[in-house]
């Protein structure tokens, strides 16, 4: 007699994983550096000024007052961007039985929330655009960071070096401003990394049996840095920034609006209109051309 088994059998119980494992990543380190403040305009300005140059100053005793020469204020302005999605689920896959979500659309929202944020950073770090007013069939577009900062030192379409970060921050040092944040690709950070290496920098725990070959905080002549890695930047671009001096500015904060009903289904759309604010375009540093 042939023996019944599972390869026969009907009706068998399927085992799914009630987990569902996504591996892309939706960090956003340079929004996560910044403050927010509101905006109630679709283009937002502010004003900027410096210092005059220091100067020998020495008057002859009695002598009439020397008037200088003023200068007036430099006026910046970006615009409000829109960043949308929308996902429509019929009524039945939101209330049948899934494996990992306990409900269709809220887990399609956190996905797309997710999407969105990932969007918005690269908005900010990862393209090189002017700024773009929009019209009725044209979509507005900010202005991205790198379009905000004055100051850079060209690489020459070469890798980074840690003499580019050394001319870099005496660069900004010499016009006042104070970055803290080395912000750099994820290839960069296997040459900060080798500063170290190269240089026996390397730090080795025999207790832990551990070998150390990471940059944290990068410290040198004109300043401390914090080595933030951001998978979304520009390739060309390493960062040297102050975040203090940068703002989000929101106009509509990130909202969910539930679409006209055309049938046994709901649309959704999320809508989140902002943009970026530099408030001293020479307060940070780029160092551009990078491979």
């Amino acid at each position: 007699m042939a023996t019944y088994t599972t390869y026969n059998q009907v009706g068998q119980a399927e085992d799914v994983s009630d987990i569902i494992t996504d591996i892309t990543p939706t960090d956003s380190p340079f929004t996560s550096l910044m403050k927010s403040e509101k905006t109630h305009a679709r283009t937002f300005e502010w004003q900027e000024d410096s210092l005059s140059s220091a100067q020998v100053n020495a008057a002859v005793e009695g002598a009439d007052a020397q008037i200088g020469t003023l200068t007036p204020t430099t006026m910046r302005s970006n615009t409000s961007q829109i960043l949308t999605k929308a996902f429509q689920v019929s009524a039945t896959a939101d209330v049948i039985k899934t494996y990992g979500r306990a409900k269709e659309t809220a887990y399609q929202l956190g996905r797309v929330l997710k999407e969105m944020k990932r969007d918005q950073e690269r908005a900010y770090v990862g393209v090189s655009q002017a700024a773009v007013a929009g019209t009725a069939s044209a979509a507005r577009k900010m202005a991205s960071v790198d379009q905000m900062i004055t100051a850079s030192t060209a690489a020459g379409s070469a890798a980074l070096t840690e003499t580019h970060i050394l001319t870099a921050g005496q660069a900004a040092y010499e016009a006042g401003s104070t970055p803290d944040v080395l912000m750099i690709k994820p290839a960069d950070a296997l040459i900060v990394a080798n500063f170290a290496a190269s240089s026996g920098r390397n730090r080795e725990f025999a207790s832990t049996k551990t070998l150390v070959n990471v940059i944290d905080i990068y410290v040198g002549p004109f300043g401390t840095y914090k080595c933030i890695l951001n998978r979304h930047s520009l390739s060309t671009v390493a960062w040297l920034i102050d975040p203090s001096m940068f703002k989000q500015v929101v106009l509509r904060p990130y909202t969910r609006t539930l679409l006209a009903k055309t049938g046994d289904s709901d649309k959704h759309q999320i809508v989140y209109e902002g943009s970026v604010k530099h408030m001293s375009f020479a307060d940070s540093h780029m160092i551009t051309g990078l491979t």
